[in-house]
C-alpha cells in the first residue's frame, strides 16, 4: 500500500522536513527542505514543511503519516520537531511514529558503524551499528569515553573528526532515512519519547519563602 509521509527531524543542528511517497520497500523523496542552523529550528521548521509539501504538490490532506526523529538532541529543538508533528497528527488523524534520529543516519549502511552528533558541553550523542541495525547506545559521553571499535564513523563533521577511524560523508537525519528507520509500519505507533539522556540546562528558579 502507497503512503504519502512527512518526515521531521530538528535533533541536530539541520532542520529537516520532506515528503515520502514508500510504497512496499520502494521509499520515493519526492522534495526535501534542509537548513543547518542550531539556532533556527522553530524559526525554519514550519516553512520547511511548507515549502517541502509545496514542491512535492501534496496536499496537507493528503498525508497518510508523519515520522519524527525523537533525538537523542538538546531539549530545545529536539521538542520543536516532536510537538510539530504531534500537532500534525491530532490536526489530520494519522499516525505519527517517531524513531531514534541516530538510526536515521546509519539505516542501509553495512559497516561496523559509530554514528556521533553534538551533545555540546564537549560531549557528543552516540550509537553503534552492524548492517544499519543498533547494538549499543544511544548514549552521552565526552567523546574519550565512546567506544571506538569501529569501522568508520558519521555524524557531524567536526565530531566524526574526534575519532581515529575512517569518516563517511559527514550526514544529518534525512527524510529517507527517517522513513526507511521505521521497523513496521503496519504496527500501532507509540507514543512519542524524546531521547533527551539528560536533565535540561534550564531549570525552574526556587519559589521565595
Amino acid at each position: 500500500m502507497s503512503r504519502l509521509v512527512l518526515a521531521i527531524d530538528t535533533a541536530t543542528p539541520a532542520v529537516t522536513a520532506g515528503v515520502v511517497r514508500l510504497d512496499g520497500d520502494s521509499v520515493d523523496v519526492l522534495a526535501e527542505k534542509v537548513t543547518v542552523d542550531p539556532r533556527a529550528h522553530a524559526e525554519r521548521l514550519t516553512p520547511n514543511i511548507v515549502g517541502a509539501l509545496g514542491d512535492a504538490g501534496v496536499a496537507v490532506d493528503q498525508l497518510d503519516a508523519v515520522v519524527v526523529g525523537c533525538g537523542p538532541g538538546p531539549f530545545t529543538g529536539l521538542r520543536v520537531g516532536m510537538a510539530t508533528a504531534a500537532a500534525f497528527g491530532h490536526a489530520l488523524g494519522i499516525p505519527v511514529r517517531g524513531v531514534c534520529s541516530l538510526d536515521a543516519i546509519a539505516v542501509g549502511t553495512t559497516a561496523d558503524l559509530l554514528v556521533v552528533t553534538d551533545a555540546r558541553r564537549r560531549e557528543v550523542y552516540w550509537a553503534r551499528y552492524r548492517d544499519g541495525v543498533r547494538v549499543d547506545g544511544p548514549a552521552v559521553n565526552s567523546a574519550a569515553d565512546v567506544p571506538a571499535d569501529a569501522d568508520a564513523v558519521t555524524g557531524s563533521p567536526e565530531h566524526a573528526a574526534m575519532f581515529d577511524l575512517p569518516r563517511l560523508a559527514p550526514v544529518y537525519p534525512t527524510a529517507a532515512g527517517l522513513a526507511r528507520a521505521v521497523t513496521d509500519w503496519a504496527a500501532e505507533p507509540g507514543p512519542l519519547i524524546p531521547l533527551y539522556l539528560r536533565r535540561p540546562d534550564a531549570k525552574p528558579q526556587a519559589v521565595a519563602r
